[in-house]
């Protein structure tokens, strides 16, 4: 018995050592080659001072002698105030091509007026926005490296990972660049909610603000995914990492590369959930599927033959197990491709063919002069918290930036009415804002086209 004993311990050793030895003993010669491929990024914003001086002093009765005093002061506090003063912003990067190419998160470059970027050695570069995707929270910059040879480093496969598989971030948390931390993939596929075409890596390797844009590498040293988002309840690291997987990435970064924009497939439908009480009323064994409540009458699933009160239960050979699934699968297929749709109707299975058209985007990017064109007719509604500009096709204005992810609004949404009334223009919009703020309302009803869809919105104002 002791002999036998004896001999499970001994296989369990063997088989625990081999298992330690399939992993590398450290990362030090894989990161010393990765690391000058990763970059640090400087992203300056102008921020115009609006002189609020007024709206902030003190208000007294009227002929109180505080009230000349307070009123010298803050008109002398606004004359010597600059009218403009710049915002840095710190994020991280990496280089995916020797030509200068670089690939970041969107939400570290938007809104910057000048982009610089930093290489491990504290060269510096002035980087040009060759494209960025909101939607996805990509962006592409191009550097001119003129004589300094560029390390790059290649995109890896990241429906191969597994959870518990090593993973290692490299970037610039908290401005300290250059610095590595290491984990393990938690988990796959997971849904954060922040978009309908991205599903996450989760890791628990550190990261932090500053983090975002950089790579998460896998232990061959391919980018597996993009650094973007953490859950934490005090801003720093807890554990939970996302990124956005690179398969995902792929596609999007050399669309912008080669366009400027994104360009996504697209059904032309509205979708909701497959709820219970829809499953047991059109006769399906279970929830899932994406069930079609209106049709685009200008989309290609008119032409194809799709339906509102259909159940789309597959696209190609994927299965679509929430409602979420789908806008994701469709817009990661070529535009003009064509695809076999799954559907239930009337108690039976059918297959429709349908040809994709092109998801309508609007492009952030002019290759001309986009940091002018992009600029043209905004106008910031500082009561909101929102930039905006004139819709050019049709009625309403679009939003152009969003100042705090509180507000339920996303940059490219059209306001179509405010508090049922229409907006027919920047002035409409802006007079119709003025007038019920000066009612002491606290919020507003908006009515939204986002993505060929309408919807209904409140947004509050911002206290002064």
């Amino acid at each position: 018995m002791r002999k036998f004993i004896s001999s499970i311990s001994f296989f369990f050793l063997i088989s625990f050592s081999t298992i330690l030895q399939s992993h590398p003993s450290s990362f030090a010669d894989l990161v010393e080659n990765l690391s000058p491929a990763v970059v640090s990024i400087a992203s300056t914003t102008i921020v115009k001072d609006n002189n609020n001086s007024q709206n902030q002093m003190p208000r007294f009765p009227e002929g109180s002698p505080f009230d000349e005093f307070f009123k010298e002061y803050f008109d002398n506090e606004r004359r010597n105030s600059p009218s403009q003063r710049p915002m840095t912003g710190l994020g991280s990067g990496f280089i995916i091509d020797k030509e200068g190419i670089i690939v970041t998160n969107n939400h570290v470059i938007e809104g910057a007026d000048e982009i610089t970027v930093i290489m491990s050695n504290q060269q510096e570069f002035t980087a040009e926005l060759l494209g960025r995707d909101p939607k996805a929270d990509l962006a592409v910059l191009k550097i001119d490296p003129g004589s300094t040879e560029l390390v790059s480093v290649p995109w890896g496969d990241s429906e191969a990972m597994r959870v518990g598989d090593w993973s290692i971030a490299i970037g610039n948390p908290l401005g300290l660049g250059g610095t590595v931390t290491a984990g393990i993939i938690s988990a796959i596929s997971r849904d954060l909610g922040s978009g309908p075409y991205v599903k996450f890596l989760q890791t628990d390797a550190s990261i932090n603000r500053g983090n975002s844009g950089g790579p998460l590498f896998n232990i061959d040293g391919e980018v597996i995914g993009i650094n973007s988002a953490i859950i934490s309840q005090t801003g720093g690291s807890i554990g939970l990492g996302f990124a956005i997987p690179s398969n995902s990435a792929k596609k999007i970064v050399q669309q912008l590369k080669d366009f400027g924009r994104t360009k996504r497939g697209w059904l032309g439908v509205q979708i909701q959930p497959v709820s219970k009480d829809f499953a047991e009323s059109l006769g399906l064994e279970n929830e899932k599927g994406a069930f079609v409540s209106n049709v685009n009458p200008k989309g290609p699933s008119k032409t194809a033959g799709i339906e509102a009160g259909d159940v789309i239960l597959r696209f190609n050979d994927i299965e679509i197990v929430k409602m979420t699934d789908l806008p994701r699968v469709v817009a990661e297929s070529d535009v003009g491709s064509t695809a076999l749709v799954e559907v239930w109707r009337k108690n039976k299975k059918i297959i429709i063919k349908i040809e994709l058209g092109e998801l309508p985007e609007q492009t952030y990017v002019s290759k001309k002069s986009s940091k002018i064109e992009n600029k043209i007719n905004e106008k910031i509604i500082k009561s909101l918290g929102i930039t905006v500009k004139d819709e050019n096709q049709s009625n309403g204005v679009t939003v152009t930036k969003v100042e705090s992810d509180e507000i339920n609004l996303t940059i490219g949404d059209i306001i179509l009415e405010v508090n049922r009334e229409v907006v027919d223009s920047m002035k409409s919009f802006t007079s119709l804002v003025e007038k019920y703020e000066e009612t002491g309302r606290s919020s507003l009803l908006l009515k939204i086209q986002r993505d060929e869809e309408i919807s209904w919105a409140t947004i509050k104002f911002v206290d002064n």
